[in-house]
């Protein structure tokens, strides 16, 4: 018996080593994938925004609307087809997707000066991490948060949507605020979602569950990201 207790506990502690070690790599996985679909967003944003050709054909022509609309129908789409879709199919779609961001967002290097973006970037980049790093490690359980955000972001899109056509200042500005801590907000209770549902998961060790998670889970983060940082842009950037 005493034997039995003794090999119990050393049973239990590394299963939990394996558990952690297994967590470390998942995040790892998710901050990478997020991170090349950031590299891929900057590239296809930079290159159709600094061709004056490419701007005009886009955002000269009703075309601009399908530019606009086309990430938010692929998110809905991209949750709608996960479950048929293989880990490396996600991947693939996830690097489309943010490509497809990157050239609804390229108009950026049209109103805004090339430094201030970078500044902004940059600004945002030190965020994140300081709020993804305060999800991951705070033991305070903010899963109540979630609810109250996505409202939040539901209320933006609409705002936004109604605005384009208003174009009222002061709807713009409360639009810009509430988005910066809505999805500072989202930032930190995502990356304590993702770490949470790691280990909830963990007994299964499920290696397609797992690539198919971290793909979801950057594809959440990097939407916090895209969504902060166009938002503080709108405060921080200087317009040409």
């Amino acid at each position: 018996m005493a034997e039995y207790e003794t090999i119990r506990p050393q049973a239990t502690g590394v299963r939990t080593a394996e558990i952690d070690e297994g967590l470390r790599a998942h995040m790892n996985k998710i901050y990478s994938t997020m991170s090349v679909g950031l590299l891929v967003t900057a590239g296809a944003a930079w290159g159709v925004g600094t061709t004056p050709a490419l701007v005009e054909a886009i955002f000269a022509t009703p075309l601009k609307w399908l530019v606009m609309f086309a990430p938010l129908i692929m998110v809905f789409a991209f949750g709608a087809m996960i479950n048929r879709l293989s880990a490396a199919g996600a991947q693939t779609f996830f690097y489309v997707f943010s490509a497809v961001m990157g050239i609804s967002i390229s108009y950026i290097f049209v109103v805004f000066t090339g430094i201030s973006i970078v500044q902004t970037f940059l600004i945002t980049a030190i965020a994140f991490a300081g709020l993804s790093l305060w999800g991951y490690t705070t033991q305070k359980d903010i899963s109540g948060w979630g609810s109250f955000l996505i409202m939040g972001v539901i209320g933006l899109i609409l705002a936004s949507i109604v605005n384009i056509f208003l174009g009222s200042p002061a709807i713009h500005f409360a639009v810009s605020v509430l988005g910066v801590l809505i999805f500072a907000g989202l930032t930190a209770y995502d990356t304590q979602r993702l770490k949470t549902e790691y280990v909830a998961h963990a007994h299964a060790m499920d290696g397609e569950w797992l690539g198919k998670s971290a793909i979801m889970g950057a594809l959440s983060l990097y939407l916090n990201f895209i969504n902060m940082f166009m938002f503080l842009l709108q405060f921080l950037g200087n317009r040409e």
